[in-house]
């Protein structure tokens, strides 16, 4: 299965564009989160992916809710946190948010990391994790050169062992790539990414 994934559009409608002409040579569009800008303009990003013909699964990012995000997207897409799914034999599971909690104030939509542990015992077997969030020490580096991402995400991927766990949230470590035992860990970041997944 080729699949097309992307994080972090905010907005900007010429990558938005690029990702939805490229969607026709995908068999599954993954977005790991932050379509619009402080929770708002949700509606107009969701516009601007509504030429996407393929399937198309969507984890809220910490600029979005799960349900503004579930209540704006296009008719047939699938918005995952704290769920999963299966698409053509492919095991999907989802986690939105910022994890841990962010220090972008009251808009900013966020899990503590045992709020995300929770919901991410709930995953098994899942081929692809998608989580808004990096996990801790892969992909999470900012421009300060902390580590921000996700323990309980970490701890998820070493645990469970899925193909793929693709991100995006730390916009210092787009095209971040790396591996988490056999995990192929990625920090996406607002282009096309282009991943090959067997089920």
């Amino acid at each position: 299965m080729k699949i097309l994934a992307f994080s972090d559009l905010h907005m900007a409608r010429n990558r938005a564009a690029e990702v939805v002409a490229a969607s026709d040579e995908a068999d599954l569009v993954i977005g790991a989160g932050d379509y619009c800008n402080m929770r708002q303009g949700l509606d107009e990003a969701m516009a601007m992916l509504s030429g996407i013909n393929a399937p198309l699964v969507l984890v809220p990012g910490n600029a979005e809710s799960a349900g503004e995000l579930t209540d704006a997207a296009p008719e047939g897409v699938h918005v995952l946190h704290g769920t999963g799914m299966t698409v053509d034999g492919l095991r999907l599971f989802g986690l939105g948010y910022g994890v841990p909690v962010t220090p972008f104030g009251d808009w900013s939509c966020d899990l503590t990391e045992p709020e995300a542990a929770e919901l991410l015992d709930r995953c098994e077997g899942a081929d692809v994790l998608i989580a808004h969030s990096p996990p801790k020490g892969y992909g999470d580096t900012t421009s300060m050169g902390d580590a921000v991402g996700s323990v309980a995400v970490r701890d998820a991927i070493e645990r469970l062992q899925p193909q793929y766990a693709l991100c995006g949230h730390i916009h210092d470590s787009w095209g971040f790539r790396g591996t988490i035992g056999v995990t192929q860990v990625a920090n996406l970041g607002p282009k096309v990414n282009w991943f090959e997944v067997t089920t």
